[in-house]
């Protein structure tokens, strides 16, 4: 039965995420170290006891939710002696978890992922004045009625749709006054709901290109190698192993829809039967239960999780 890992994205933070890793496995607290070490910040410091305003601030959760993602990877690697990439055909990861996705398949280093993650961050804080871009959630929509919201409420300002979350969920992203529109626009189409989203910037849309633009710079400069599993772009839905190819599909992530819905679809269309989410939150588990019944997901996240599942396989 073929498996494949997935990693949280934005929104999966929390505070107290990893502590009880930290204080079960001293394999854990070594990558926290890692990514303190790479930052010069107690990032781990922040992840266990907040506070929650800066924990939730880009450029602290995109890191923190790597670090909480790999913590998981290493301790039952090395402490429970799973060979992941044996155990699995593919990994997979939503938006910022991409990078989780290819640093736990060994393609980048934790000190490099941890870095990019905080450039990534501030970057797309930067790219839009506070204020000026919003994101809403469109329930009940699929993508192409969420298509149609985005065209006719655009109005020749910058709005799309972010992410294809699967279930009936789809995020869009722009200017803040195309986004209202939209939610106005969504109510007349049979959207059972269209709600603003407590984001400090709209990611995945064309405003963020001067963060594109710093990541196309920034990952030209990392080593990356080949991952010991084919990792699934949001940008294509389809595995991707070339490095020179998944460096311009992560330049075009920032701005560009993420597919989650088409790339869970996808990896059931390979075989693959059950999903197992590393890191922090049940999120992706809880999306994959309305994407596709058949394929059986699993949250990876506290001791007792990571004991019980690591046994399994």
């Amino acid at each position: 039965m073929s498996r494949a890992y997935v990693f949280p994205g934005q929104g999966s933070q929390a505070v107290g995420m990893g502590r009880e890793l930290a204080e079960a496995f001293a394999t854990a607290r070594q990558v926290f170290e890692e990514v303190n070490d790479a930052l010069s910040q107690k990032l781990s410091v922040l992840m266990f006891e907040g506070p929650e305003a800066d924990l939730m601030l880009t450029e602290n959760a995109q890191p923190a939710l790597m670090a909480a993602s790999l913590a998981v990877v290493r301790v039952v690697e090395k402490d429970f002696g799973v060979d992941l990439a044996a155990k699995g055909q593919y990994a997979a990861g939503h938006s910022l978890g991409e990078y989780s996705a290819l640093c736990a398949m060994g393609a980048l280093s934790v000190a490099d992922t941890a870095r990019l993650l905080k450039l990534r961050g501030q970057s797309m804080q930067k790219a839009v004045p506070v204020g000026e871009g919003a994101m809403a959630a469109l329930l009940g929509a699929e993508l192409d009625l969420a298509q149609q919201v985005v065209a006719e409420a655009a109005e020749g300002e910058v709005l799309g749709c972010a992410n294809d979350n699967g279930g009936g969920q789809v995020v869009i992203s722009g200017q803040k006054t195309a986004v209202e529109r939209a939610i106005e626009v969504a109510k007349t189409k049979g959207v059972k709901r269209g709600m603003l989203l407590p984001v400090s910037a709209p990611f995945h849309c064309a405003l963020m290109q001067p963060a594109a633009d710093a990541m196309n710079e920034a990952l030209a400069k990392v080593t990356m190698t080949v991952p010991r599993l084919p990792v699934v772009s949001n940008v294509t839905a389809r595995a991707e192993s070339n490095p020179d190819a998944i460096r311009k599909l992560l330049v075009q992530q920032v701005t560009g829809l993420v597919r989650w819905r088409e790339s869970m679809l996808w990896l059931k269309a390979q075989g693959v039967a059950r999903i197992a989410e590393l890191g922090s939150g049940k999120v992706l588990a809880g999306l994959m239960k309305r994407i596709d019944k058949e394929v059986e997901p699993v949250s990876v996240g506290t001791p007792a999780e990571l004991e019980a599942w690591a046994k399994s396989l």
